[in-house]
């Protein structure tokens, strides 16, 4: 558990008519979004994410929001929106579930059957409510409007949320792509026409608010991957992001033209593309899909494979090709085209699996070299854009980190918003809606809980602090035997080091300095192993610390004879 604001207690009792929101993730860092809404005693879920671990979280697969405040009171949600089927929106929803399996999720045609093939695999079979733009619904005292938003997966949706006391507009994750590959545009006319109503509430999406202008529309970078697929002599891979519908499309339309034939790799990647296609979102012309195992027949001048794998996760296809861990095995003039953006933390990861590929000789495209990439987000222009469109009283930005948060806020002031108007919040921070006024009036316990392996939740900072440590510094055995009457040493001291450069003759010195720090003790009357043990800890602790400017994990063992 964490407190995110120390400053700041726990919140008194909402005032009746108000209405009470906070973060459960997604405000500070780039994941794991998920906004709790309450109103008269019920509450609102507004989806449910997981955050992908950096480098300072070994051994963890993926963190969740922190659902303490929310355990005690599930039976009090009326159902879970979800805005659309990124793993950032939608991937926590199995461990949600897990305390209570008939939570009433709400969302897309596409985004629901994402969710549902994921809880498929967690063995849990959900109540379910279909929604499209346009649609209206009465969630309990919630009633919810959805409206089509444009984003870098199809049927993304904004929700407008009517209560007494007051009209809340959560975008969702959105853009403004004028000329959107499906024709779904963001509905501004809806947001106009909210605006009008009047939002009491406006919580925008803020990953994009520090980029000047207007983000670049979907359609351009298409001659941008039929130049590399014309130029591309051998076998092209590509590496995106396995919910990214409208890239994949581009993919096979460019297959498609220069006459190759695409194969899918990667469970997530099948399972996505399948659902994509059972529902006509992803159009495949004919001819051009077939199976990874058939893609060998075909001279490699008309091969394509898309994988993931493109933020350098360890274990995804193209890191282990990149490792030659992969039965599929990048050779001499392979076109690699890593067709996403990165995300925050995950640069080195990206930079090791694109040197990776280089040194097997292939060529590889991305971001950087070419225009293959185009985010999903709205720029700082069709921010201000909304803003003036919609007109809300107050503003609370949201899916970003800090930076992109206060960036944000700032928009929102230039467009006539007033500053203390403009509610900057981290997860677990409690904001208030009372007669028309948003301000913060408390925080709950809101830390970060790990998956790990088939643990949810076991892992904590302690635990991690080991491991980094034993990554970054090693370890240290010392076992020594004294006798139990005495407290005289009787064997040892016996060290084990690993994960040290040095050789181990460099412990001989300390060995003597541990038999003279445990007689002291002992004469002192000091005979507890347990304190005998700490007396070994603190003499090589400070040995280590002292001579070789290293801080491992030290581990001693007396043993009583």
């Amino acid at each position: 558990m964490s407190h995110p604001h120390p400053e700041l207690t726990t919140p008194p009792p909402l005032p009746p008519g108000g209405v009470r929101i906070v973060a459960l993730g997604g405000l500070g860092e780039v994941g794991r979004n998920m906004t709790v809404i309450e109103h008269e005693g019920r509450l609102l879920i507004v989806d449910c994410g997981v955050l992908f671990p950096e480098d300072h979280h070994p051994g963890v697969d993926l963190i969740l929001p922190d659902f303490t405040y929310i355990e005690d009171r599930l039976d009090d949600v009326e159902a879970v929106v979800l805005t659309h089927g990124h793993e950032d929106h939608i991937g926590a929803v199995p461990y949600l579930l897990r305390l209570k399996p008939d939570l009433p999720l709400v969302g897309s045609t596409l985004t629901l059957a994402l969710v549902e093939a994921k809880l498929k695999e967690h063995r849990i079979k959900p109540y379910t409510l279909g929604v499209a733009e346009g649609q209206r619904e009465q969630l309990g005292v919630f009633d919810c409007e959805f409206l089509a938003v444009n984003h870098s997966i199809p049927d993304a949706l904004a929700v407008a949320i009517r209560t007494e006391g007051g009209l809340i507009l959560h975008t969702g994750d959105f853009k403004m792509d004028q000329l959107p590959l499906d024709k779904r545009l963001t509905d501004l006319r809806g947001f106009g026409r909210l605006g009008e109503e009047g939002v009491d509430l406006f919580l925008v999406d803020s990953t994009n608010a520090e980029v000047p202008g207007f983000t670049t529309p979907e359609k351009d970078i298409y001659p941008a991957i039929e130049r590399v697929f014309a130029k591309a002599s051998r076998r092209i891979i590509v590496a995106c992001f396995s919910s990214h519908v409208h890239r994949v499309q581009q993919v096979l339309d460019a297959a498609a033209q220069n006459g190759r034939k695409v194969a899918v790799v990667g469970r997530s990647m099948v399972r996505n593309m399948g659902i994509a296609e059972d529902l006509g979102y992803l159009h495949v012309p004919p001819g051009v899909m077939v199976d990874i195992k058939k893609l060998d027949t075909f001279p490699e001048d008309q091969q394509v494979l898309i994988c993931t794998g493109s933020q350098g996760e360890p274990m995804a296809a193209l890191s282990r090709m990149a490792n030659r861990d992969h039965k599929i095995e990048v050779g001499e003039d392979d076109t690699v085209i890593l067709a996403s953006s990165l995300i925050p933390g995950n640069e080195n990861a990206v930079y090791r699996v694109i040197n990776g590929l280089m040194r097997l000789g292939a060529n590889v495209v991305h971001k950087g070299n070419a225009r293959v990439h185009v985010s999903g987000h709205a720029s700082a222009g069709e921010l201000l854009y909304c803003y003036n469109i919609v007109q809300p009283s107050n503003v609370m930005p949201v899916h970003g980190e800090w930076r992109h948060l206060v960036a944000n806020g700032a928009l929102a002031q230039q467009t006539g918003v007033a500053a203390e108007r403009v509610v900057l919040a981290e997860d677990g921070v409690v904001v208030d809606l009372v007669d028309g006024i948003a301000k913060i009036t408390g925080a709950v316990d809101c830390g970060y809980v790990y998956v790990d392996g088939s643990s949810v939740g076991g892992t904590t900072e302690a635990l991690l602090k080991d491991r980094r440590i034993l990554r970054d510094e090693g370890f240290i055995t010392v076992v020594v035997a004294v006798d139990s009457s005495t407290g005289r040493i009787t064997s040892g001291p016996e060290i084990l080091a690993r994960g040290f450069a040095e050789d181990t003759s460099v412990f001989e010195n300390v060995a003597a300095q541990i038999k003279s720090a445990i007689e002291e003790s002992t004469a002192r009357g000091v005979t507890d192993s347990h304190q005998l043990q700490q007396v070994v800890r603190r003499t090589v602790g400070g040995y280590v610390g002292g001579k070789l400017r290293r801080r491992p994990m030290i581990i001693p063992v007396v043993i009583e004879a």
